[in-house]
């Protein structure tokens, strides 16, 4: 019988049922929410997972560590997640599996050129399409022996994670609101709204994008709008 040390210094080895068993996913992403869907997907799947909100702290994690996966949502607060897939993909040694992610399908074409392997379009709710979705692009070595169980879970993430988000929205609108910040706060929000499957925060951002056009960037009405829907949300005044 193997001993208490042996089975903690031995590599865990994937199972049918937990296929991502033994490896380490590391999730670049700034939504709380979109990350808390993740933890709990990784949890179901055996993975270990560690979280990075940014590029600058993606950056301090893979100076320690190699992760098996990197999840990489396109849309950060420091930078664009296809210069950090572009990095990864052309690194010695590479990364086993780098996915881009957003809730904007049309972005996986930027991830793909960038260098990933694949795209997962948010909202990630589906337990065996994650699964898939990494396995697919692992080492033959590194995937479970013989028949995987198909799970149709669905995976609910903590509303409490979504205020959390709301909360940094409400701070992104009380900035200054040049080019960089509209652009960011815009992706955020849409792939927010996808997310959490919520049709007034779709609508605001689509509003958002109309400021990228004539009309003039910092309008009052529009962000004084969207921030008004973003507290109505935040305190329960308007259902999610």
């Amino acid at each position: 019988m193997t001993d208490d040390l042996s089975s903690q210094i031995l590599p865990r080895k994937p199972t049918p049922e937990r296929p991502l068993l033994g490896l380490t996913v590391l999730v670049v992403e700034d939504s709380r929410f979109a990350c808390e869907a993740m933890r709990l997907l990784c949890l179901r799947s055996g993975a270990r997972i560690r979280r990075a909100d940014c590029l600058a702290s993606a950056h301090r994690h893979l100076a320690i560590y190699r992760p098996a996966a990197v999840i990489i949502d396109m849309g950060l607060p420091d930078g664009s997640g296809a210069d950090l897939i572009r990095e990864l993909a052309q690194a010695t040694p590479r990364v086993p599996v780098i996915l881009g992610t957003s809730g904007t399908p049309e972005i996986a074409d930027e991830a793909m050129v960038a260098g990933a392997d694949g795209f997962i379009e948010k909202p990630i709710t589906s337990l065996s399409a994650f699964q898939q979705a990494l396995l697919e692009q692992l080492p033959a070595e590194d995937r479970p022996i013989g028949l995987r169980s198909l799970s149709s879970d669905e995976i609910v993430p903590d509303r409490v994670a979504l205020r959390d988000d709301l909360t940094h929205v409400a701070s992104v609108l009380s900035a200054p609101m040049d080019d960089q910040t509209l652009e960011y706060l815009t992706q955020f929000l849409g792939s927010l709204a996808q997310s959490a499957n919520d049709v007034g925060l779709a609508e605001a951002a689509t509003s958002l994008r109309t400021m990228k056009g004539d009309l003039p960037l910092r309008d009052p009405v529009l962000l004084g709008q969207v921030a008004q829907l973003v507290e109505h949300k935040m305190t329960g005044t308007d259902a999610f």
